[in-house]
């Protein structure tokens, strides 16, 4: 099954709720970045009605071509 919104029946547009973890190390004046972490993927909601859905009832090819394009986990 594609993404789609069982209660409003949307299946183009969503918002894709992200945590990534940076490391920083402020040195002098300067801020540098010296680790990251992949963003891993906490909520999937319909961007019309605000109903949850579950990124893993979608359709595989769907599901990770999400997770690549966000560069998720």
């Amino acid at each position: 099954m594609a993404l789609t919104c069982p209660n409003c029946g949307n299946a183009r547009n969503f918002l894709v709720k992200t945590l990534q973890m940076h490391v920083v190390r402020l040195e002098d004046a300067r801020v540098d970045v010296t680790e990251e972490s992949r963003p891993a993927v906490l909520e999937v909601l319909c961007d019309e009605c605000d109903t949850a859905l579950n990124l893993e009832d979608a359709d595989e090819t769907v599901r990770k071509e999400v997770l690549l394009t966000l560069g998720a986990r």
